[in-house]
C-alpha cells in the first residue's frame, strides 16, 4: 500500500470542492479528509485534522486564503499548503509565497496533471506553473531594478546631488551618447531647453565638460535611475 496523502480541500465554491474531492478520492494514495469554505474554518480543521496537503483558494468570506496560509505554517509548520487560482495575479504570487506557500494551482489544470503536482507537492517540491514562474519573475525583476534605482538615487544624495526628474531623463540620455539635438527630439522640447537643463545638470555636479560630466554621472550610476 503507498503512503496516503491526507488533503483538506478550501474553496468557498461546493461545486469546485465537491469535483476536486471526486477526482482524488479516486486515487490509491490520497484521501480528502475534509473540505471548507472558509479561511478560518480552514485553520481550525488543519488542527482537528492534521492534513498533510491543504489546497488553499485564495479569495474566500471570514478570512481569505493568504492569511489562513500565514497562520497555517505559523501554527502547522509541517503542513504544506498549495494554492489554488484561477488567475496568476502576481500580487498574490508573492504574498503566498512569502507567507509559507509552497506552491500555486491553477484550477483549470487537467486532473493528472494536479494530481502528479500533489504527488510531487508531497515529495517537497515547489508547484509554479509556467504562467505563475514567469509572472513572479517579472514581479522579482521590477523590485530588484525599484532597489537599484534607490541605491543610485541614495548615492547621488550623498554627494550632495539631487537631480529634477527632468535632469534624471536628460542625463540618462546623455550617457546614452545622445546629442543635444537628438535629446530634444526625444523629449519633444527645444534645443534650448536641453542646453539649460544641461547647464542645470553642470552646477549641480561641478563641470563645464560634457566628457567628463558624463563619466561623472556614470560613475554615480545615473543610468540605473527609473
Amino acid at each position: 500500500m503507498p503512503n496516503m496523502i491526507k488533503i483538506l480541500i478550501a474553496d468557498d465554491q461546493t461545486l469546485m470542492r465537491e469535483g476536486l474531492r471526486t477526482i482524488l478520492d479516486l486515487e490509491d494514495d490520497m484521501q480528502v479528509v475534509g473540505t471548507t469554505e472558509n479561511g478560518q474554518e480552514t485553520y481550525e480543521m488543519v488542527h482537528k485534522l492534521m492534513p498533510d496537503i491543504v489546497l488553499m483558494d485564495i479569495k474566500m468570506p471570514v478570512m481569505d486564503g493568504i492569511e489562513s496560509t500565514k497562520k497555517i505554517k505559523q501554527k502547522f509548520p509541517q503542513t504544506i499548503v498549495l494554492i489554488l487560482t484561477t488567475f496568476a495575479e502576481d500580487g498574490y504570487i508573492i504574498e503566498g509565497l512569502a507567507n509559507g506557500a509552497s506552491g500555486f494551482l491553477l484550477k483549470d489544470m487537467q486532473g493528472d496533471k494536479l494530481i502528479a503536482a500533489i504527488r510531487d507537492a508531497a515529495r517537497g517540491q515547489m508547484m509554479l506553473p509556467a504562467i505563475i514562474a514567469a509572472k513572479l519573475a517579472a514581479r522579482l525583476s521590477h523590485f530588484s531594478s525599484q532597489a537599484q534605482s534607490a541605491i543610485h538615487t541614495e548615492r547621488l544624495k550623498e554627494q550632495g546631488i539631487e537631480l529634477s526628474e527632468r535632469e534624471k531623463e536628460l542625463a540618462i540620455l546623455m550617457l546614452q551618447g545622445m546629442s543635444n539635438r537628438q535629446i530634444a527630439k526625444t523629449l519633444f522640447i527645444s534645443e534650448g531647453t536641453v542646453k539649460n537643463y544641461i547647464s542645470m545638470i553642470y552646477a549641480k555636479i561641478g563641470t563645464n565638460e560634457r566628457s567628463k560630466a558624463i563619466l561623472y554621472l556614470k560613475e554615480l550610476g545615473v543610468e540605473n535611475l527609473q
